[in-house]
């Protein structure tokens, strides 16, 4: 009888819990993914620079690259420059715009790539997407998804509470990501892969659902459990949709929009899921969800990420232009300025203080 499945682009390994990254080493190597030692390390001059001196005893046969930042130009600088020599694996070590340039010069040579990331900012760390800033503002790219991932929680809780708490928004704008897939699939018959909704889904929800908050290992465990599973559900779907809707659209019209004053990915994209859900008449849900991202520290206002109701009406109304084909609430609403700040205004006394 043949075995009727489908292989799923996933790690090979991942390891998420404290003092992982002392066994980055036995890793790499019981995994074969570097037989010989031979390894690029890419790391900021940051917090992944500063684990360069606990870490390089332990993979004597790395060259260590130093990164400038997180955009198309680093990006292809960092793989011009791993061309001179034969490497087995390319280690990003460091945030997610070192991550996102690891993925991208790693696929542009040919290399598989170890995710290291040193903080929580949000599901980038193991999908099958690179955001790099270009010239044109900020781009994404598809690039193969990590072959491994390690996640020290003892290095995360060592991160700026702001980029462990960014995570917890993206985390969560899941569960409006896929509300919005469904939506589609009502209206326009967009097809669902119910296993990468299931993925997303239950993701979103183990954050949400949680009591705990970022000084607890258990919590730590699920936010980087859920951020990875987000990550692979994407690749599942073979896109971004599992993961993205109307939430992720005003996040990028605020990059847009406003690309020296927007916060962070995962505050944007939080604040974002809890007024989509209040577009589409999930009223509790969208209360229920600011009450845990307020409960995290997390914005549900934009005047709490240092915008005007006014501004963040334009970025709503901006919105679907970000990402052009995707429907979502906001395509099927088709608001304009007047019912935006109408909602808006029906929104916050909604959430409340």
């Amino acid at each position: 009888m043949p075995v009727l499945t489908r292989l799923i682009p996933s790690p090979v390994v991942v390891d998420i819990r404290p003092g992982a990254l002392d066994d980055l080493a036995n890793v790499l190597a019981d995994e074969r993914i570097s037989h010989s030692g031979k390894l690029a390390v890419a790391v900021s001059d940051g917090s992944g620079a500063r684990l360069r001196e606990r870490l390089a005893p332990s993979l004597p046969g790395a060259t260590w690259y130093e990164v400038d930042g997180g955009t198309l130009d680093d990006a292809v600088r960092l793989a011009g420059d791993m061309k001179a020599d034969h490497y087995d694996a390319l280690v990003g070590l460091g945030g997610g715009k070192i991550i996102d340039c690891a993925k991208f010069a790693a696929a542009r040579v040919g290399l598989p790539l170890v995710a290291v990331p040193t903080n929580l900012a949000h599901d980038g760390l193991c999908s099958p997407v690179a955001t790099l800033d270009n010239d044109a503002g900020r781009g994404s790219y598809g690039v193969p998804n990590p072959i491994a991932v390690v996640i020290d929680l003892d290095v995360i809780r060592e991160a700026p509470a702001r980029f462990v708490r960014a995570g917890i928004g993206d985390a969560v704008s899941n569960i409006s990501a896929i509300a919005d897939w469904e939506l589609a699939n009502r209206v326009n018959g967009e097809k669902i892969d119910g296993l990468a909704a299931a993925m997303a889904r239950q993701a979103g929800e183990a954050v949400l659902r949680h009591p705990g908050g970022i000084g607890d290992n258990d919590f730590l465990q699920v936010l980087a459990e859920a951020l990875v599973l987000s990550g692979i559900a994407m690749s599942v779907s073979g896109d971004s949709r599992p993961s993205s809707g109307a939430c992720h659209e005003i996040n990028h019209a605020f990059d847009l929009l406003f690309p020296k004053r927007a916060a962070a990915h995962g505050e944007q994209c939080g604040l974002g899921a809890a007024f989509a859900m209040y577009l589409r008449g999930a009223h509790e849900e969208s209360a229920y969800m600011a009450r845990v991202l307020r409960r995290h520290g997390l914005p549900v206002l934009p005047e709490e990420i240092g915008f005007t109701v006014d501004e963040f009406v334009q970025a709503v109304e901006f919105a679907p232009q970000t990402r052009p084909g995707r429907y979502t609430i906001l395509e099927h609403l088709d608001l304009k300025t007047d019912q935006i700040k109408d909602t808006y205004a029906d929104y916050v006394k909604a959430i409340g203080s």
